[in-house]
């Protein structure tokens, strides 16, 4: 009797984990993308107000603010204002100091979190955010196709560029243990799982002495580990379970080193790419950096990719999240959408 009872319990477990397979992958042919929202186009004609939002212990940080200063003299426009981020404010109180100014365009200069925190302002309104990338990953001016390491020539793109509208992203996080939650918007990648534990014990140190490859020192330290069972739902569909390691939510996918981490995604696509990582071992790690570095197109159990406009991800313990490449906390839920045509940047000329 015993036996049978076990084997009736083995039987509807199996069941419920196909159903749980089968429904997530059932989910990703719900969204196709949307057309490309524009082409980049002129920015307006005439003297422009210019606003700059600039971490100050940026390297180059002194010559952006130089050059920008010059630019804007050469061209007859009034002088900038300059307005520094702290430790304590970020960007946040700078960039609607900068709405309230009138700008016509938001230079902003500094490293990702300085561009995540000016965009979570600037998202929604009518005002154009130029990039001066001065950090280590430099992320959305990498997927926007600018030349990170031309300084010069990206402050004449920030002010004398084209501009478009592109997608971002906000993620809800909630800790039911703690009973603290917070909202974010994110441009890039943010995720929940092992992808945020690396980041968050990634060693500063070495990130300024090596940049992005640091990630790669913590990442071989996490890499031994147990997955974790989540469930998630995309699309307000029902909650299915699934057993990870990390799950990422991106707006677009190109990561330093020129690797396209999600094939196909479009910043101004409308819709996530959310990819599901579930290796049990060093092997399935492996084969999956191999398919992600060659962009391999044939399929991997333990990669898959969806698409969809919402994505609502829970587990019983809490697990690390990030955004952008900064930690964002323990979360046992995190609910992320996306904001179709939410912001609007300076880019190059097109062609």
């Amino acid at each position: 009797m015993r036996n049978l009872i076990f084997a009736l319990a083995a039987a509807a477990g199996a069941a419920f984990s196909v159903s749980s397979w089968w429904g997530v992958r059932r989910l990703q042919q719900k969204h196709t993308r949307l057309a490309v929202a524009e082409a980049p186009h002129s920015a307006p004609d005439g003297p422009q107000r210019v606003a700059v939002v600039l971490n100050p212990v940026k390297l180059n940080a002194d010559r952006a603010k130089e050059l920008i200063q010059r630019a804007c003299h050469s061209a007859g426009w009034d002088d900038p204002l300059f307005l520094e981020t702290t430790v304590e404010d970020p960007g946040h109180s700078q960039a609607r100091a900068a709405l309230e100014y009138g700008a016509d365009v938001v230079l902003v200069g500094g490293g990702d979190g300085t561009v995540r925190v000016a965009a979570q302002t600037l998202a929604g309104k009518d005002v154009a955010m130029g990039l001066v990338p001065l950090g280590t990953g430099n992320l959305l001016a990498r997927n926007l196709h600018l030349d990170v390491t031309d300084l010069y020539g990206n402050i004449r793109t920030a002010l004398f560029g084209q501009q478009r509208r592109i997608d971002t992203a906000r993620m809800l996080v909630e800790n039911a243990r703690s009973g603290e939650s917070a909202e974010h918007t994110f441009l890039v990648i943010a995720g929940m799982g092992m992808d945020a534990e690396v980041i968050g014990d990634t060693n500063d140190e070495l990130k300024k002495a090596v940049g992005w490859l640091a990630y790669t020192e913590a990442g071989v330290r996490h890499m031994p580990g147990r997955r974790k069972r989540v469930g998630v739902a995309l699309d307000d569909e029902p909650e299915q379970q699934r057993k990870v390691r990390s799950v990422l939510f991106a707006n677009c996918g190109l990561v330093p080193g020129g690797i396209d981490f999600v094939p196909g995604s479009m910043i101004d696509d409308g819709v996530l790419d959310i990819v599901v990582m579930s290796p049990r071992s060093a092997i399935g790690w492996v084969a999956m950096g191999l398919k992600i570095l060659f962009q391999h197109r044939g399929g991997l159990p333990v990669l898959d990719y969806y698409t969809a406009r919402k994505v609502v991800m829970s587990s019983a313990d809490p697990l690390q999240t990030q955004i952008d490449g900064d930690p964002s906390g323990l979360a046992t839920r995190v609910t992320v959408e996306v904001e179709p045509s939410s912001l609007l940047v300076r880019v190059p000329p097109a062609g």
